[in-house]
């Protein structure tokens, strides 16, 4: 299943840190004050190791530059008491539930989990929950700050202008694309066979023959199979409406749901818990397979379909698209991709689907592919598609013509980094700080940490 139901989480061995500092029960080294919060040894020292975990780069001394980003955070943390900065705290939880999803999934269970961290399951929660909530509180003072920032196309040209030859940025060959695609038939008999293992597994959890965790482990093709189906905590909006609209119905942890079919494939639901706006629960998935002579149907109908636009001139390919595509990323606008990373139709070749990007290598600009089999990420089922090449970008050194959203971003990012350290400069002056012997001597990023005395 796709986002809409699975999330993915933070590392594990970032999660590690959870519990480094426990101030109540040592006595802890404190290396920094930051007005009246201390910022301890063991803090710098469990961020390291993560940061190392992580492959994560430290520019400089991590003794120097790891304390010096806690105490920011500190710093944007006071300010948002100020400005009395509040969180959504249904999505804290969300992202909570999914955090806690991710470790019962990598680790195995929940008690797995509580031995891991040598905390309870509770506990781990909590310290998720304030973790996301500074972090959103920290992000919500960040944008504060550089709202009012405007750019013109003038003010981008003078940036650009300005640039140090060796900074402009080398852009790498892109490529704009359409695509159509068709779902092949399935067979009818392949869809009553699929139903009619669901309603067994259904039968043997009623009748107590079996566990529906254990059925989904064996036999769910979803990919949260493997810890028993279980989902996690969703609210309504974050689960498919075919999947809501049942899940959210179930009363009873001890009933099966009936047979409900997503465009994912075909499902039956446990309820496992509810809370709140939130539901917990357990499913299996059976996906019915594509025919190698339904492949081929639509193959032969994708080439008639191209014939008609390449050779008769009868339609033209956004024609094509609105008539015959089933990819409803794509329908409503003449089967134009658009890059998820960067919100545009630019893609370099390895941020394409590897089945459109070996097609695309082969056309020239207002060519259309052969019909070729790929694989939809979603869905995990086989499709057929066309692929036309709208535009092809050669790799370059970026100018304003060509790349002027690159530019514009690259501006933007610079203008919002000047104004936050403009007021992080403020702040680090009037503020109490205090940095204590062992841990002075150090090239900040900011000045001001060390007052002079």
């Amino acid at each position: 299943m796709n986002k809409k139901i699975i999330f993915a989480g933070l590392s594990l061995s970032l999660a590690a840190a959870l519990f480094a500092v426990s101030p109540g029960n040592v006595i802890e080294e404190v290396a920094w004050m930051v007005g009246d919060e201390p910022i301890y040894k063991s803090e710098i020292e469990q961020a390291y190791q993560d940061m190392q975990n992580e492959r994560m780069p430290i520019p400089g001394d991590p003794y120097c530059y790891i304390p010096e980003q806690i105490a920011i955070d500190r710093l944007f943390l006071h300010q948002a008491d100020i400005d009395t900065v509040e969180v959504q705290e249904s999505m804290v939880q969300m992202q909570v539930d999914a955090q806690m999803n991710f470790l019962v999934t990598n680790l195995g269970s929940r008690e797995k989990v509580e031995q891991y961290f040598r905390k309870s399951y509770a506990d781990i929660r909590e310290y998720y929950a304030s973790n996301m909530r500074n972090r959103t509180r920290v992000q919500q003072v960040r944008s504060n700050l550089t709202k009012n920032l405007k750019v013109t196309p003038g003010d981008v040209r003078r940036y650009f202008t300005g640039l140090p030859q060796d900074s402009i940025p080398y852009i790498p060959l892109q490529v704009e694309v359409q695509l159509l695609t068709l779902n092949p038939a399935i067979p009818q008999q392949e869809i009553d066979d699929v139903k009619a293992r669901l309603r067994d597994y259904a039968d043997r959890v009623t009748n107590g023959e079996s566990d529906f965790s254990t059925l989904a482990i064996l036999y769910s093709e979803a990919p949260e199979g493997v810890r028993g189906g279980e989902i996690g905590f969703m609210g309504r909006g974050q689960l498919v409406p075919e999947y809501a609209a049942v899940a959210f119905n179930l009363n009873d942890p001890k009933k099966v749901s009936k047979i409900v079919e997503t465009e994912y494939g075909f499902h039956i639901i446990q309820l496992i818990e509810k809370r709140g706006d939130r539901i917990n629960t357990r499913h299996i998935l059976l996906r019915p397979k594509v025919a190698e002579k339904d492949l081929i149907e639509a193959i032969t109908r994708l080439d008639s379909v191209r014939a008609d636009i390449v050779d008769n001139k009868k339609i033209t390919f956004e024609e094509a698209v609105r008539f015959v595509s089933q990819d409803k990323d794509t329908r409503m606008s003449n089967g134009v991709m658009v890059n998820s990373e960067t919100g545009t139709t630019r893609f370099e070749m390895s941020q394409l689907p590897q089945e459109i990007s070996k097609e695309v290598a082969l056309l020239q600009p207002g060519e259309i592919s052969k019909p070729f089999i790929m694989r939809d990420p979603k869905r995990d089922r086989e499709i057929v598609a066309l692929v036309r090449l709208t535009d092809r970008i050669d790799a370059h050194t970026a100018n304003l013509s060509d790349d002027y959203q690159t530019i514009k971003d690259m501006y933007e990012n610079a203008q919002r980094q000047a104004i936050v350290d403009e007021w992080l400069e403020k702040k680090i002056r009037d503020t109490y700080v205090r940095v204590e012997d062992g841990w002075r001597g150090c090239e900040f990023i900011h000045d001001g940490w060390i007052k002079a005395k």
